[in-house]
């Protein structure tokens, strides 16, 4: 429809999803890195941002293609520094199963899981993660399906490669084996996409193949995470080689020993702790640990609801928080929780979340925290100039003050009516712009199958 100024104001819809300078109009921009912008602009070209502010103070071509938001929060992409997309369709079928169980149950699981059925379970987690505002995601799988599924999808991410070994004397197996995935997939990154590696947690992985991990991936230039610092059983494993891993462990014929007086300080033992590095949990770090992470400039991830659904305590992100770590937030695998809402997993991670200063915290922490976490603090996370287009936009009340924006925008279930990654939106209108109704269906199927599998080995 035409405007006193004579050019035509488009919707979401009325025109292609991706041009080469594009104008984003909104009652509300929320750049994270400065103050908000009330009847704010974002302006992009290709996949870059190239200008922020108030609408008034930039006149536009009539070249720009301009898009009017209406009554939204116009935030950058959420970043979900640490999920399992494969397990999406086992949500909510393992629950109450204590964590040793519910880690061989996973295993299982897996097992059964058809390749088809892991990529469209990865796949299927993406697009949940797109209706909440994710724009980027740090996926921890033994197989690649994490990655293809991102790639698929057209999102930001890392797929870090899990690796297991806990017998010592098979160190240099495990770490051909990983080598070879590596090499098998480090062609097909993209500037959206990248590689990296776990060794998954102190109870499947020997000290030497931590240091041998940790070695390689420092030489390859890989980004490298890890569970530690999550449960009791792990702690004791570490620091006296006992406890319920530990029975499994020497059952297996592995001897088990103290390696160390945290598993912090086993991690920095074997060379582990660098900024390339991603500590999955840290629920159980003191002081000396904290100065550790922040001593080798390590990230933390930290996710709640799965931690709440474990009962495993909670991580002490105060002592994270002043201390300077490079903190940020996760999902976990929807095994362990029941959605992926980051904006909820860092309200319930931050103190005081109610207050003010509170909600734009749970907002940064969902944000350019999670972007620092994982090394890409300098591509996303903030809306700057300069920085890739990674954004998201939440319907508001109309005459929403700022804060009560925020606040409608945190709420449970809000939904991101436009998500752009690298310029491209994937979001448009509050649907994926993917038709994803097979990947739904199949994914569902899959859950079908293994819920009748669980209902069977109860019933024998």
């Amino acid at each position: 429809m035409p405007t006193a100024g004579g050019r035509a104001k488009k919707t979401m819809s009325d025109r292609p999803a991706r041009a080469w300078s594009t104008a984003y109009h909104a009652a509300w921009v929320y750049p994270v890195a400065g103050e908000p912008i009330a009847d704010g602009t974002l302006i992009i070209e290709a996949d870059r941002i190239v200008w922020v502010g108030p609408r008034a103070a930039r006149r536009l071509s009539a070249s720009v293609r301009e898009v009017e938001l209406g009554s939204v929060l116009l935030t950058p992409g959420l970043v979900n520094a640490h999920t399992h997309l494969d397990l999406t369709v086992l949500r909510g079928l393992l629950d109450g199963e204590r964590f040793f169980e519910w880690i061989r149950s996973v295993v299982a699981a897996r097992d059964l899981l058809s390749p088809q059925e892991t990529l469209d379970s990865a796949l299927l987690g993406i697009v949940e993660g797109l209706q909440g505002g994710v724009t980027t995601y740090a996926d921890t799988a033994p197989g690649a399906e994490g990655f293809q599924a991102m790639k698929a999808l057209g999102v930001r991410g890392v797929a870090y490669l899990e690796l297991f070994g806990p017998d010592p004397v098979l160190c240099e197996q495990a770490m051909e084996g990983l080598r070879a995935r590596v090499g098998a997939l480090r062609l097909d990154e993209t500037p959206l996409v990248r590689l990296g590696v776990s060794p998954h947690a102190p109870y499947s992985v020997s000290d030497a193949l931590y240091a041998a991990v940790a070695a390689y991936a420092r030489a390859e230039r890989l980004p490298l995470a890890t569970h530690i610092g999550e449960s009791d059983a792990e702690s004791q494993l570490v620091t006296d080689g006992g406890g319920a891993f530990a029975k499994f462990l020497n059952g297996r014929g592995i001897a088990t020993t103290m390696r160390a007086r945290t598993p912090i300080t086993m991690l920095e033992q074997n060379g582990v702790l660098g900024p390339n590095a991603l500590l999955i949990h840290c629920i159980r770090c003191d002081d000396d640990d904290v100065a550790a992470i922040v001593r080798h400039d390590a990230g933390v991830v930290t996710c709640p609801y799965s931690n709440r659904y474990f009962g495993h305590g909670v991580a002490p992100v105060a002592a994270f928080v002043a201390a300077g770590v490079r903190l940020g937030v996760g999902s976990d695998s929807m095994a362990s929780n029941r959605r992926m809402d980051l904006l909820a997993e860092a309200c319930a991670a931050m103190p005081s979340s109610d207050a003010r200063d509170g909600w734009r915290e749970c907002w940064k922490l969902a944000t350019v925290g999670g972007a620092n976490a994982l090394g890409l603090g300098d591509l996303i996370g903030t809306l700057e100039e300069g920085k890739q287009a990674d954004f998201a936009a939440y319907s508001v009340p109309a005459g929403s003050t700022i804060d009560e924006a925020l606040r409608f925008a945190s709420s449970e279930g809000a939904r991101a009516q436009l998500v752009v990654i690298g310029g491209s939106e994937r979001v448009r209108d509050g649907r994926a712009t993917a038709d994803t109704s097979a990947i739904v269906a199949r994914a569902s199927a899959a859950t079908a199958r293994i819920r009748e599998w669980r209902a069977l080995a109860r019933a024998t």
